[in-house]
């Protein structure tokens, strides 16, 4: 650690750390980057032999197997499987709580590059939809930023990570930079034809995502080692941000080694925390001292307050009269993961004029239709994921537990996280469109459902033995709970004022100015997309001011 004070510390390797520290080094800064789990790269992702592809299924029982491993809360994921199992956390370790009778899925991975390894590449941006939402509806309060403020960052990420996607001139999901645009699979473009001619406002179109990264090592990462100014230290599992008692700013951070359980602190100029939502609030709250005696940036008492995740619904089934699956070749996949692409619907509803008035907001759904392999002679698969905004409400909160700590003595996670009446309404909906679709496809719907229960229950997984077939019944419902759209945002929301928010508009922490938040827990609404590409470009966005700030001597 010879190197200190570093000129910034990043907390966090994933979506929002690995942009941190390109960013930061190709401006010339000195940065120290803390990782909670180890150090991995390629080897670490062992290509599975030729010919082996398998049917894509629900593992029960392997689910059940993995949970008794000490992963019960995370094999819950619905893209989990044994192939993965090493890059989502152990629940003993890393215990949170919750309200009893009121479950939150917590999906989360510790390792260099974190769920960057498990989400699906899938990158989409917000639009003033989104950042301007409660100006059109009256609920809750608009972003102190726009979408004009983040384009330029939307496309610098879009264009350094590779992006594959196809210009569509949908007002609500604005275009980027792309490489060049993915196919649909035939039976996904007739799905697009019918859908499109039934409801012109329903567009379907194709993933946005990113290029595969086989060095495994995220792009950012790799970017800022390059420059020679940034120095990596995993198995960091870090205890609080160290504060100044006269200024009150940050100093840097106290950290226990992972494997040894040695403590350390390490000493910074700036302070970035990339650790995601959830993970940054509790590291703020920990933080507590003279100073900060309620949290870091909690001044306003909104500190872990106004929390979020997307509402999610599922149907999956298969497609009577078709046979086989199909790979799109024209882009790069990646062999340790099932192949990526697939059809999405933007948001289409109460956008300009109100079109549903039991609920504000909308919902948007991600999906593939006869991408999955299907041993031949079968019919093709479909699946359909729907993610609905909720709202911001205060009583959404994370906290700390008054008993639980993790592995390494940090005490845990609290998070309440309920369905209000229009987030139920809306998942209603939703889940009533996405039927309604695959219905005058004439699919044929295995299971459907979400929070609120599962529907269809004597189809669901048929072909698969009765235990199997009981457990898979018995825990949808749980494995459905807030939480599993794995989008979880806010808690640490920006503003304009330091007496309604914890941070400002360039994501600089109201308390303590050298103290940056540049994960989701910076969100103030959440929109329908996925969370991932709009984390980079505010993280790139906050760094650009940081080196500016930095370079001027005012932090």
């Amino acid at each position: 650690m010879s190197q200190e004070p570093y000129d910034a510390i990043v907390m966090g390797s994933g979506a929002a750390g690995s942009i941190a520290v390109k960013e930061l080094t190709a401006r010339g800064m000195n940065v120290l980057l803390l990782e909670a789990g180890p150090y991995i790269d390629e080897k670490d992702f062992p290509i599975p032999p030729a010919g082996s592809a398998k049917m894509q299924r629900i593992d029960s029982m392997e689910r059940i197997r993995i949970a008794l491993r000490g992963k019960y809360i995370q094999a819950r994921a619905t893209y989990f499987k044994k192939q993965l199992e090493r890059l989502f956390v152990n629940d003993l370790q890393n215990p949170y709580t919750t309200p009893r009778g009121n479950i939150y899925l917590w999906i989360r991975g510790r390792q260099l590059g974190g769920r960057l390894h498990t989400y699906g590449r899938v990158l989409l941006r917000m639009s003033d939809y989104d950042f301007k939402a409660a100006s059109r509806d009256g609920h809750g309060e608009d972003w102190p930023i726009g979408y004009h403020d983040l384009a330029p960052y939307y496309d610098s990420v879009e264009e350094f990570l590779g992006v594959f996607g196809g210009e569509e001139r949908i007002p609500s999901l604005p275009d980027g930079k792309y490489v060049m645009a993915p196919r649909l699979t035939r039976l996904e473009q007739a799905f697009k034809a019918r859908i499109e001619s039934t409801w012109p406002e329903r567009k379907v179109i194709s993933w946005r995502y990113a290029a595969p990264n086989l060095k495994r090592v995220p792009l950012g990462i790799q970017a800022a080692l390059n420059t020679g100014k940034l120095k990596i230290r995993t198995d960091a599992v870090v205890r609080r941000i160290t504060i100044d008692p006269v200024t009150g700013k940050a100093t840097g951070a106290a950290f226990v080694d992972r494997l040894t359980r040695k403590e350390h602190e390490v000493r910074g100029n700036v302070v970035v925390l990339c650790a995601s939502a959830i993970e940054s609030v509790r590291l703020l709250l920990n933080s507590a001292c003279a100073r900060h005696p309620e949290g870091v940036g909690n001044s306003s008492g909104l500190l872990g307050r106004y929390f979020m995740d997307q509402a999610p619904s599922m149907v999956f089934g298969s497609v009577p009269g078709s046979t086989g699956w199909e790979c799109d070749e024209t882009v790069p996949q990646d062999p340790f993961y099932p192949p990526s692409g697939g059809f999405y619907i933007p948001r289409f509803v109460n956008l300009d004029r109100v079109t549903h008035p039991d609920f504000v907001r909308g919902f948007a759904y991600q999906g593939a239709i006869g991408r999955g392999y299907v041993p031949e002679g079968h019919e093709a698969l479909f699946g359909m994921m729907g993610f609905g905004e909720t709202l911001a409400r205060r009583e959404n909160s994370i906290t700390l537990s008054r008993w639980r700590k993790d592995a390494w003595g940090v005490p845990a996670a609290h998070i309440q996280c309920s369905l209000a009446t229009n987030d139920i309404r809306l998942m209603q909906e939703q889940l009533r469109c996405a039927k309604e679709m695959v219905t005058l496809c004439g699919y044929k719907i295995h299971f459907a459902g979400n929070a609120l229960g599962l529907e269809n229950a004597r189809e669901a997984m048929r072909e698969a033995p009765w235990l199997e077939r009981w457990f898979f019944r018995l825990s949808f419902k749980r494995s459905m709970a807030m939480g599993a759209a794995i989008h979880e945002c806010g808690g640490a929301r920006m503003g304009n004022d330091p007496a309604t928010s914890v941070l400002n508009p360039y994501n600089q922490c109201w308390d303590a100015k050298n103290l940056f938040v540049t994960d989701a827990s910076c969100y103030v609404s959440n929109g329908t997309v996925g969370p991932a590409l709009s984390i980079m470009a505010l993280t790139a966005r906050a760094c650009d001011y940081i080196a500016r700030e930095y370079a001027r001597g005012s932090l």
